[in-house]
């Protein structure tokens, strides 16, 4: 058998913390801080406008909007819903033959729209459509689910599914209402769901091309579905979308996936999973700019592999200094749990992991640079099943990604800017 090719191990975070819990502070130590919770609980995502400083959060069955101090202004109801998780289309729009039944309605999914002054709220419920409404009072808008591409996923856990929307270019992007790039967990639906897309954004909430793929024609798609050939022989195989945010001219997403060359395809056998950072730029509607590699971080030789949650932000003051970066730095801050098992139960042990985007970016210009030298392999065993071996290339850049220019073909190997040569 051949040997499988040294992944791209980033395990370069500047600061990690063990987490442990902490006793309680005595009544002379507490501080009177604002709270807020739901009244059915169940609190799932959370968005700040960033220049109000309002709240918004998403629940089961809810949505409210807070001020900066957390008193609550306005609620808006969600479900539940009757549904059944086995109707596609949802019954709303076609008759189901299974059994319908009041089914919460859970927030898988809560974006800012700020250039349209509206909120997204995407549940999972009725295959996982959205409702527009109004950031000032959470006045519905529009629900869009009369077409294929309104329904954006069926998988009911909260914490799996991510969204980046990219707003407007100031000098115009054809339909004038941005993107949205969304991640989602398929449990085994790929015919439905794609594992990962970007839509438009359309001004006006019940436009039929809402939620339409950026790009389609008819062999590419601004889409990347998981085969089925890797469903027959991974049927548990699933992307999970911890965190996505946009940087520059790129959007991110912190994953967590089953690792298919440590997994047996044996049912029965145990289960390992991988952290790993896709990245793919704005403008590329094709997804040829695709690109994933492994991320976690050690302590004490102690492997954490198993990322549980992850924010973009920049240092403060303290922080930067004992850092060594600038205040102005972009800095991943994610939550790791130890091992590569029991992604539904991960151990309590975790730690807390810091790496500046300068640095990720940095890796990834090193690993294209390194395969256009002739070094390593192309893996993306879930996408292609199979590895390509790196080419050496006197040509350059342009050679190599007119060789390589198709979705999914794409493992640490792209530019390090997203040039217009690319774009289209």
């Amino acid at each position: 058998m051949a040997p499988h090719p040294t992944p791209l191990l980033l395990i370069l975070p500047f600061v990690i913390v063990t987490l442990a819990s902490h006793p309680p502070p005595t009544p002379a130590q507490a501080s009177p801080f604002p709270s807020f919770s739901p009244p059915e609980g169940g609190l799932t995502h959370l968005a700040v406008h960033d220049k109000t400083g309002e709240v918004y959060l998403g629940a089961v069955n809810w949505v409210f909007k807070l001020s900066s101090n957390l008193t609550a202004l306005r609620s808006h109801v969600t479900g539940p819903v009757t549904d059944n998780p086995r109707c596609y289309p949802p019954p709303c729009v076609q008759s189901c033959p299974h059994e319908l039944a009041q089914t919460p309605n859970v927030n898988k999914l809560l974006l800012l729209d700020s250039a349209h002054n509206r909120l997204m709220a995407c549940g999972s419920t009725s295959q996982g459509i959205c409702q527009f409404l109004r950031l000032d009072d959470l006045f519905k808008l529009g629900e869009p689910h009369h077409r294929k591409e309104h329904y954006l996923s069926s998988a009911a856990e909260p914490a799996t599914m991510s969204g980046v929307v990219v707003p407007p270019s100031p000098f115009g992007d054809g339909g004038g209402g941005g993107k949205f790039f969304v991640g989602t967990p398929i449990e085994g639906k790929s015919e439905y769901f794609p594992t990962l897309s970007s839509r438009r954004l359309t001004a006006n909430e019940e436009d039929a091309d809402m939620f339409s793929f950026v790009y389609q024609d008819e062999f590419v798609s601004s889409q990347l579905k998981i085969p089925s050939d890797t469903l027959s022989k991974f049927p548990a195989f699933d992307i999970y979308y911890v965190h996505g945010f946009h940087s520059e001219q790129f959007v991110y997403y912190v994953t967590l996936q089953l690792d298919t060359r440590l997994t047996s395809p044996d049912a029965s056998g145990e289960r390992f999973y991988t952290s790993k950072i896709v990245r793919l730029c704005v403008d590329d509607p094709k997804f040829y700019s695709y690109v994933e590699f492994p991320v976690g971080c050690t302590v004490g030789g102690t492997e954490y592999r198993l990322v549980q949650d992850a924010y973009v932000a920049r240092p403060g003051a303290r922080l930067a200094r004992a850092l060594g970066v600038d205040e102005r730095e972009e800095v991943l801050f994610a939550v790791f749990a130890q091992g590569q098992k029991n992604r539904a139960r991960p151990p309590r042990e975790t730690a807390l992991c810091l790496f500046t985007l300068r640095r990720v970016k940095e890796r990834i210009k090193e690993r294209i640079q390194s395969c256009y030298r002739g070094e390593g392999k192309l893996s993306l065993p879930w996408l292609l099943n199979k590895e390509l071996a790196c080419i050496n290339s006197l040509l350059g850049h342009a050679a190599n990604a007119a060789r390589l220019k198709r979705p999914g073909y794409w493992d640490g190997v792209w530019g390090e800017s997203c040039s217009a040569e690319y774009q289209g």
